[in-house]
């Protein structure tokens, strides 16, 4: 009996699903660097390489995931350069085989951008200014939220329930308590007018630069959330460098959609949130095969040593001044 689901997704499966969808392989097959779904390049008889993204069993319902495909569509009608599935001649843009659902997307090629060349976050800033201007259109009915309850609260409970080592367990759970209290007090600030479609995990690993241009791919996260959650992680280093990056990725963002300067406040927060969370998907998925390949250093006591060593210093940026628009 297989272990996981995805343990019946081989090779054979994954090029007989692309055929059901009415394209001709021409039989190679590579895997690509995915962990939470399974993707694959799939050669093509005709023309280029296809993409194959098979959705993770029991994750997201048929209606999350045709949300996810109608915002990626929304977005290139848009002329904004999002990989969007592919629509098969009856309209449809998520297939099945064999248990397993899956869509299709165009081939794309690019390297991640470099953050510290202020002219690619000035386009970044207007990329995220007009995706969030076709998010602020309309609401998601049935995807995900940022909460904290979702994000640190039940995570914090999940880990503490079997993962945490004893010697730990006292330190995780006193510090996650006082974040809790801190994210839950910031967090309190957001109006629901605040909350909009976005793309939900905004990182370099989800951007493919090309001829000057931001193309963003992978919008299986895209959730309800305030704005800042696709800017914050575009920053890094130290305060003076972190202001300095934040008033290119604004300039820009600010030509296609407005910035709300209360939203700086709950950047600390998010990243709180995001930590937690990240531990617990890890947790999660520890039953799948390839999370103990590919996070050897996972769930080790050195591990969550150094995370509750990283929540302390989230306690700390939570006290801090937000940054500010220059």
């Amino acid at each position: 009996m297989s272990e996981h689901p995805y343990d019946r997704l081989g090779p054979d499966l994954v090029i007989d699903a692309v055929e059901s969808a009415g394209y001709l392989s021409d039989a190679r097959l590579l895997a690509l660097n995915s962990y939470e779904n399974r993707v694959y390049q799939v050669g093509m008889e005709h023309g280029e390489p296809l993409i194959a993204k098979f959705y993770r069993p029991e994750r997201w319902s048929d209606a999350q995931i045709l949300e996810e495909h109608q915002f990626s569509l929304e977005l290139r009608d848009a002329d904004i350069s999002v990989i969007a599935p592919l629509v098969d001649t009856a309209g449809h843009t998520l297939h099945e085989f064999e248990g397993f659902r899956f869509a299709l997307f165009q081939r794309r090629g690019g390297h991640p951008p470099e953050l510290d060349n202020f002219d690619n976050l000035l386009v970044l800033g207007r990329t995220l200014g007009r995706i969030h201007a076709v998010g602020r259109s309309q609401p998601f009915e049935t995807r995900q939220q940022i909460t904290v309850e979702r994000m640190l609260t039940a995570s914090r409970e999940f880990l503490l329930d079997g993962f945490i080592p004893a010697a730990l367990r006292p330190a995780y759970s006193t510090l996650t308590s006082d974040l809790l209290q801190a994210v839950t007090a910031i967090y309190a600030e957001v109006r629901p007018t605040d909350m909009i479609r976005v793309h939900g995990d905004c990182h370099v690993g989800n951007i493919l630069w090309r001829d000057d241009t931001a193309h963003f791919v992978d919008l299986d996260d895209c959730c309800t959330a305030p704005a800042i959650q696709d800017l914050w992680m575009f920053l890094s280093g130290d305060r003076p460098y972190r202001q300095l990056q934040l008033a290119e990725l604004v300039e820009g963002y600010s030509e296609f959609c407005d910035f709300d300067p209360r939203q700086l406040r709950w950047l600390e927060a998010l990243r709180t949130l995001r930590l937690c969370h990240y531990a617990a998907w890890l947790a999660r998925r520890w039953n799948d095969p390839a999370f103990p390949r590919s996070f050897t250093w996972f769930n080790t006591e050195r591990y969550w040593a150094d995370h509750i060593l990283e929540l302390r210093e989230q306690m700390s940026a939570l006290q801090e001044e937000p940054l500010r628009l220059l």
